[in-house]
């Protein structure tokens, strides 16, 4: 007795689910583009990035520019004068390849905005499957070494949190420092879940339980990553949430509230 397997191949839309199963892409594609369209605008404003001891996640650290946060002063005398300069764009270009080649914004944008697929049983608009093995979205790969950029920004976005205390008159706390603390809790909980991460501190092992001290960062970056998805969707909004707060104390329409 033998038994055929006959596979259906599907239009663009079609499915047999009864599920709203377009809203997550509509969503996705609304919240990420949003996202960038924000993002754009805001690295090539140049300006109110900064407010007191505060600095915008999107132009930290600022390797050059005009506030007192700047490393090495002013926009230096190579950068191309037919080119519009912003902080911003010294340094975006690392956290921002690490979300483009996050595992979990792979399969979201890929289904948001490329209907590869549209979703789970869901017909898609080509015949052929290419995958990640040839170029351009081979470069995907370079996840793993955009994670040791990521890292070293957690570390000095943290770092801005402590410098949000220090005030004119002394330490201090405004909402401004809270906000900073809370981005980098989230953008701490979505980098420290990677992927990339859990395989490196001990998922390429065979045994974990001979590197005790391994077997628990393991298990602390598993139990992140099993929530990857939330802190992926809250650090996206709290980096925003971050520059706008900034931005708007900057302009003066905020008054900063101090606490402390």
């Amino acid at each position: 007795m033998t038994t055929e397997l006959t596979l259906i191949k599907r239009r663009f839309g079609e499915t047999l689910r009864s599920d709203a199963w377009w809203l997550q892409p509509v969503l996705v594609f609304c919240g990420l583009t949003a996202f960038v369209i924000y993002t754009t605008w805001a690295a090539f404003q140049g300006e109110h990035y900064h407010h007191g001891p505060y600095l915008s996640p999107f132009y930290a650290p600022e390797i050059f520019g005009d506030s007192e946060h700047s490393w090495f002063g002013p926009k230096p005398g190579w950068w191309p004068t037919w080119l519009p300069f912003s902080p911003a764009f010294l340094i975006l270009w690392a956290p921002a390849g690490f979300r483009l080649t996050c595992y979990y914004y792979r399969g979201a944008y890929y289904k948001a905005f490329w209907a590869d697929p549209p979703s789970c049983a869901v017909g898609e608009p080509r015949n052929g499957y290419r995958g990640e093995s040839a170029f351009p979205l081979i470069l995907q790969n370079m996840h793993r070494f955009f994670l040791y950029f990521a890292l070293i920004f957690v570390a000095l976005l943290a770092f801005d949190v402590w410098k949000a205390t220090q005030f004119d008159n002394g330490f201090g706390i405004g909402l401004g420092t809270i906000i900073l603390a809370i981005n980098v809790f989230f953008l701490g909980g979505y980098t420290l879940g990677c992927h990339s991460l859990r395989h490196l501190v001990g998922g390429f092992m065979d045994r974990l339980s001979g590197t005790p001290i391994r077997q628990k960062a393991y298990h602390c970056v598993s139990c992140l990553n099993g929530h990857h998805m939330r802190w992926a969707w809250m650090s996206l909004c709290s980096v925003a949430l971050s520059d706008v707060y900034v931005r708007l104390c900057s302009m003066g329409v905020l008054s900063d509230w101090r606490i402390l």
